[in-house]
């Protein structure tokens, strides 16, 4: 949240008055270079069991480089080591994520990963308010350390006594083997029409999520003149939103369905988005971002239930790698879509960012028209299965 949702892109476009393409071409690199280690720290982490020490070692490269962005004041080097900083914890999520079936010791893992999600969100806030009177005092430049400082303090805990579990033998780690897998997923995810076409929609709604997520404190700076108290304020207020929308949507996937729930994250993104667009004053743009919020945490929520719905049992954990690999995908596309128009647009002043987000609405818009048919083939498959149970039973 600070670094990536706040200081960062401020620090790039304020403070140093770079164009929103250099910290989104930046971004968009980095995560292609994750998205490109991916299946190589899957491969690491399945065969040889060891978790903890690649996890550790990313973490510091995070926090060091974290660390150095606060020291210097050369835009290329701050955006070089951002690159370092952000490679090293999307990849170190890779084995952190994987920690959680020893820890859950193979059951209560739903419960477990919500505890995650939750203090996930409360230490976004928290974050913000940690560095806030550091921010105040010193510039944006002093909020790179003390948020290096605060992720390895609370990283530690995870150092020190979450162990990898024992393993006989390390199998051999086959690196070419893991693309060869990533492609016989692709390959095999085609023959599930309505699996494919679910997460070519997912793809699309985290082009929006993913650049909202990146370019809000930017837009509320630059079209609405939030100063950087309100744009605090503001991203706490769509945080709490997102932890209110995970909850309230992760019931309604279970009493009103996963259809029912996917279409209404997809509106909640449409009324946010427009909400945004049209907002001339601090009076819309403060209703969008709880609203947006509440969006951010449902879409994670129902589409994981709906991977799980759609794909066959014996093969969900190979398709939840593929749902993976294309969220860090549309990490790369997402920001480069809005860093292109903000520069082809660079003589207006606020209208090249609406035009942006209107982009964003397009994205969601587009998920929503292929999901209108998705959401008829998914309805009329279950009364297909439904009559084929009814069928055997009668039988």
């Amino acid at each position: 949240m600070n670094v990536i949702s706040f200081y960062f892109a401020l620090w790039v476009t304020v403070e140093h008055k770079g164009q929103d393409i250099l910290y989104s071409t930046a971004l968009s690199l980095s995560m292609l270079a994750v998205a490109v280690s991916v299946p190589i720290f899957g491969t690491m982490s399945d065969a040889s069991g060891k978790r903890r020490g690649p996890l550790i070692t990313l973490t510091l490269l995070c926090v060091i480089a974290t660390a150095w962005i606060g020291t210097t004041d050369h835009l290329w080097i701050g955006l070089a080591l951002f690159m370092l900083a952000n490679y090293g914890y999307q990849s170190a999520l890779v084995f952190y994520n994987g920690m959680l079936p020893s820890i859950s010791k193979g059951s209560h893992v739903g419960l477990v990963s919500g505890y995650g999600v939750s203090l996930g969100y409360l230490g976004s806030i928290a974050g913000l308010y940690m560095v806030k009177s550091t921010v105040e005092e010193g510039g944006l430049s002093a909020a790179f350390l003390p948020t290096a400082a605060l992720f390895l303090i609370f990283a530690l805990p995870c150092f020190l006594f979450v162990k990898d579990p024992e393993v006989k033998r390390a199998s051999p780690i086959p690196l070419k083997k893991a693309f060869a897998n990533l492609q016989e997923t692709f390959l095999r995810i085609k023959n599930y029409k309505s699996l494919f076409k679910f997460i070519l929609i997912h793809f699309l709604v985290l082009d929006a999520v993913n650049t909202i997520i990146a370019f809000m404190a930017v837009y509320a700076n630059k079209v609405i003149g939030f100063n950087e108290s309100q744009t605090t304020h503001f991203l706490i207020s769509s945080t709490i939103g997102a932890m209110l929308g995970s909850f309230i949507i992760g019931i309604l996937v279970k009493y009103k369905g996963t259809i029912w729930s996917y279409w209404l994250v997809l509106w909640t993104w449409v009324i946010a988005l427009s909400l945004v667009i049209i907002a001339q004053g601090a009076t819309l743009f403060w209703l969008a971002g709880p609203i947006a919020g509440v969006g951010m945490g449902g879409v994670w929520v129902v589409s994981r239930a709906l991977i799980v719905e759609l794909s066959p049992p014996e093969r969900v954990g190979e398709f939840f790698g593929f749902y993976g690999f294309a969220g860090k995908a549309a990490s790369i596309i997402g920001p480069m879509l809005w860093g292109g128009i903000v520069w082809a647009l660079s003589n207006t002043t606020t209208l090249k960012y609406r035009v942006a987000v209107a982009m964003l609405l397009s994205l969601v818009l587009g998920a929503a028209y292929l999901f209108r048919s998705l959401s008829r083939e998914i309805s009329t498959e279950r009364q297909h299965n439904k009559s084929v149970d009814i069928k055997m039973t009668n039988d």
